[in-house]
């Protein structure tokens, strides 16, 4: 496929952008991917998401339990305060999800493949009906990932197999609560829902960096407005947040510079053979600086033992593309999440490439 095909393409599925997106932590095709995927693939995700919904109940109902243990009260209230505030302070659509919490004795592990060329940093991505292309899928059984890991490195790609900590419905259903998210403090556990309800609000077809990193803006600002409001921008919990959104930007910053030396090699006249030796040696180079970045800065991330590839690193900026563009826009719009987040998504609607479209945004001559 051309590039003029590609656009074209991107153009047409952009007509269904009203409908939801998968999630901040794995892209999961459901039963309405059947011409994308195998007879097993769907039975396999509509049983496994067939079991998450009928064991749902409502948070109401767990917390008047008397025998509930009180880190878990707190965390379960506090998600349903983040909820009504993300729909009444920054509009988003919550459509009743994380009212319930979904109580199965061994919740699904969903285990989350991404590949990319071993000499091009270029996601792989799939195809799926309605939603478009994403770079990443995901399957609840390790040896079925696995397999389309080989598969895809015996066509000369590189993979990473990760393991996924949430998924969504795309809107489908109101989206439960998963016990093991619970293990998370409860401000990185608010981060994740507001994260899930913005994907719930806005999704542009075929655009996985743009999805996610937004929504990864939206989550670390939804955090820290939300904790700004209860305790007051002062507050240690708050504070913590905006360090936490600080090193998230460090990192960010720090993969770019790493992706431009790694696109500046494959983009060369050498040889094939050159460029995966060079490769190695950037990789290398890469893990070693990590090292020296701040402990907080990396703290989330493992880039330091991890064996680093194309896929590895394209993982990573598929969360981390463009944040510190809406970051500026936020600060021009005075620190308004809910303006600066419309704009942004107004501007994205509006272009065939929604990263060009907030770049001329973040550049805008201030009135």
């Amino acid at each position: 496929m051309d590039n003029g095909e590609r656009v074209k393409e991107k153009q047409e599925k952009r007509r269904f952008s009203f409908l939801y997106p998968l999630s901040y932590f794995c892209l999961l095709p459901f039963a309405f991917c059947l011409s994308a995927c195998s007879p097993a693939y769907v039975l396999r995700a509509g049983y496994e998401e067939a079991r998450i919904l009928w064991h749902r109940r409502p948070i109401t109902e767990v917390l008047a339990r008397p025998n509930l243990d009180e880190s878990t009260r707190e965390k379960l209230k506090m998600v349903l305060r983040v909820c009504q505030f993300v729909e009444h302070d920054l509009g988003f659509k919550t459509s009743s999800s994380y009212q319930t919490l979904t109580e199965i004795a061994q919740p699904p592990i969903v285990y989350v493949v991404t590949a990319a060329p071993r000499t091009k940093l270029e996601p792989y991505t799939w195809w799926f009906p309605i939603i478009g292309r994403v770079a990443y899928k995901g399957y609840f059984n390790q040896s079925e990932a696995q397999q389309e890991a080989r598969e895809l490195e015996a066509q000369g790609y590189d993979t990473y197999i990760r393991t996924a900590s949430a998924f969504s419905t795309l809107g489908w259903f109101s989206d439960p609560l998963l016990p093991q998210l619970l293990r998370y403090d409860g401000d990185t556990l608010a981060n994740i829902v507001i994260h899930e309800l913005f994907h719930a609000t806005f999704y542009l077809n075929g655009e996985s960096e743009f999805n996610e990193s937004l929504a990864n803006f939206a989550g670390h600002r939804g955090v820290i407005a939300f904790l700004s409001k209860e305790l007051g921008d002062d507050a240690t919990r708050t504070q913590q947040a905006v360090t936490a959104w600080e090193n998230e930007l460090a990192i960010a910053s720090f993969l770019h510079r790493a992706a431009e030396r790694l696109t500046a090699l494959y983009e060369s006249p050498v040889s094939e053979t050159e460029k995966l030796r060079r490769r190695e040696e950037v990789f290398a180079q890469v893990q070693e600086e990590f090292r020296h970045l701040p402990v907080t800065v990396r703290r989330n991330v493992d880039l330091a033992t991890i064996r680093l590839n194309n896929a590895v690193i394209l993982q990573y900026l598929i969360y981390l593309k463009g944040l510190a563009l809406f970051e500026r826009i936020y600060q021009q719009d005075g620190r308004n999440l809910r303006a600066s987040l419309g704009e942004i998504i107004k501007a994205a609607r509006s272009a065939d490439d929604p990263f060009v479209a907030i770049r001329a945004l973040a550049e805008r001559t201030p009135s």
